[in-house]
């Protein structure tokens, strides 16, 4: 059973860091492109970062040179380093993996959530 784990969430003050690690499994790692989503209260969920074939990224405009997406292929963990962290940025967030490849079959696979909170 593929399994998608992330820790590191927490409570932090407005203009802190936080690092988020999501453990996936190796097979599932190695073929798909990994990506992390927040969803706030009363909002739909919504793409934060993703890291795609050949070590391309993507990032949502309200996070651009902020956060950080990454891997450690070693380890098959995606991180999301988030710096100067602002009260908005407050939500549920969620690691995600998606088919790299034509053959890596069809799935998208979630996380259970990390909850991150920004006070201000």
């Amino acid at each position: 059973q593929v399994q998608l784990v992330e820790s590191g969430g927490g409570l932090v003050q407005a203009g802190g860091s936080l690092r988020l690690s999501c453990a996936a499994s190796g097979r599932i790692f190695s073929i798909s492109d990994m990506g992390w989503y927040r969803q706030a209260p009363g909002k739909q969920r919504e793409l934060v970062a993703t890291f795609t074939s050949g070590g391309a990224t993507n990032y949502a405009d309200s996070v651009k040179g902020r956060f950080t997406i990454s891997t450690d292929n070693a380890k098959n963990t995606v991180y999301l380093q988030m710096n100067s962290l602002k009260p908005e940025d407050t939500a549920t967030y969620y690691c995600n993996a998606r088919p790299r490849y034509v053959w890596s079959g069809s799935y998208n696979y979630w996380g259970q959530g990390t909850q991150v909170t920004v006070s201000s």
